[in-house]
């Protein structure tokens, strides 16, 4: 399934940066929030400092009022600095390190552009990384959610800044908003919207359930073998849980199975 941005009723559009690759997909998903009535507009994630992109975008956006980050991970902020000098706005975002003035950005901000026809409202949903943001438009009934959950294939709990406890809790929080149609599409930061909400959080929280069991199962048989050495036990994992997967994705892989084996400890309180 190819992706290449566009526009999304009245208010969004996507211009999808020149970043394609294996933990990309097509590129990043920069957002663009306008109000119909003014042309006033927040952009979300300008991506990476990409000339010609950062060009469509400005024209696209026109009168910016503040760059919003869903997280810090480069491929969505690096240009966001650059960007927001070039037209004039601050940079908000909730790591103080990424901000372009005195506004930052938290749970339960309301930002809002125009006579209202943008409206964002920001929830927290670690995990991801422990700065990731999932911004709600209830006019919209859609939800911009980063990398916590992307518009194809499933994301990386980002070890050791990404969380897996943290990540299913935001999951859930997803999934209530969806299940009363509080959102009812996702607008990811990689790869095409996704028009079921619903269906797309049961499938990542039944898709992280059933890796946790490969992964206590490839544990207990790495144990039982004798092999679990703590120093290569991730790696060890990874080779049963991604046999099937490319190994260009293990390192991406290992991430994740380092915070999986971090959440079995937690809750288990064995070591591992």
């Amino acid at each position: 399934m190819s992706w290449a941005g566009g526009s999304f009723g009245e208010v969004a559009r996507c211009v999808l940066a020149p970043n394609a690759g294996p933990m990309t997909l097509d590129g990043t998903n920069t957002w663009i929030l306008s109000d119909p009535d003014t042309g006033r507009s927040l952009v979300i994630d300008p991506g990476p400092p990409d000339e010609q992109h950062l060009a469509a975008v400005a024209e696209a956006a026109g009168d910016v009022q503040a760059v919003l980050l869903t997280h810090h991970h480069l491929d969505h902020s690096e240009a966001a600095r650059g960007f927001a000098e070039r037209v004039g706005c601050g940079v908000r975002a909730l790591d103080p390190a990424y901000r372009l003035g005195d506004e930052g950005l938290g749970e339960g901000d309301v930002v809002a552009v125009g006579s209202g026809g943008v409206e964002v409202h920001v929830i927290a949903t670690p995990g991801h990384t422990s700065d990731s943001l999932s911004f709600v438009l209830p006019a919209q009934r859609a939800v911009l959610t980063g990398d916590t959950v992307l518009g194809r294939g499933t994301t990386v709990v980002a070890h050791p800044d990404g969380k897996l406890g943290a990540y299913l809790d935001s999951l859930d929080r997803l999934h209530a908003l969806a299940e009363v149609h509080e959102v009812d599409q996702v607008w990811p930061g990689h790869g095409p919207v996704i028009d079921d909400a619903l269906a797309a959080l049961d499938h990542y929280i039944a898709h992280r359930h059933e890796r946790l069991e490969q992964v206590e199962a490839a544990v207990a048989q790495l144990r039982a073998g004798g092999l679990a050495d703590a120093v290569t036990l991730p790696r060890q994992v990874v080779e049963i849980v991604y046999a099937d997967v490319d190994p260009v994705l293990w390192g991406a892989a290992e991430l994740s199975v380092r915070a999986q084996l971090d959440y079995l400890r937690e809750v288990s309180g064995r070591d591992g």
